[in-house]
């Protein structure tokens, strides 16, 4: 009984074939229909996230009182330090003056030693965003 092989230029021939017929591609037009709301939400979080509002972590109080004076703090802040975004809180009956939104201990650690030169009364605490 006698086998029968390809020979090498059929098998060349065969596999130039499958390479080349996977090589044209078809062209298309993608279409992406957006939400009109989306640019609007995107807004609000750009907001959100520089009011320190959406993510929770550490953050340095620099005063807790009346409103005049959180003010006249956030302000000296500002002008003497400003490295992080200021923030004025409310809580019945107080304000309470705010400096960053630090991800771990360790940052608002390194952060304190900088503000504590100019507040010395300043503290790290974990506030609840909710």
């Amino acid at each position: 009984m006698k086998k029968k092989y390809l020979n090498i230029n059929t098998l060349l021939l065969i596999v130039t074939f499958i390479i080349s017929s996977n090589l044209f591609a078809q062209n298309a037009t993608v279409t992406i229909s957006e939400d009109s709301r989306i640019p609007i939400l995107l807004e609000q979080k750009k907001d959100l996230e520089k009011r320190n509002k959406l993510t929770v972590g550490y953050t340095i109080q620099l005063y807790y009182g009346e409103h005049a004076k959180a003010n006249d703090v956030a302000k000296k802040y500002r002008s003497r330090i400003g490295t992080w975004p200021v923030s004025i809180e409310y809580e019945t009956p107080n304000y309470k003056v705010w400096v960053g939104n630090f991800s771990s201990k360790l940052k608002a650690d390194q952060a304190l030693l900088k503000i504590n030169k100019k507040f010395p009364a300043a503290f790290i605490l974990k506030p609840d965003r909710g």
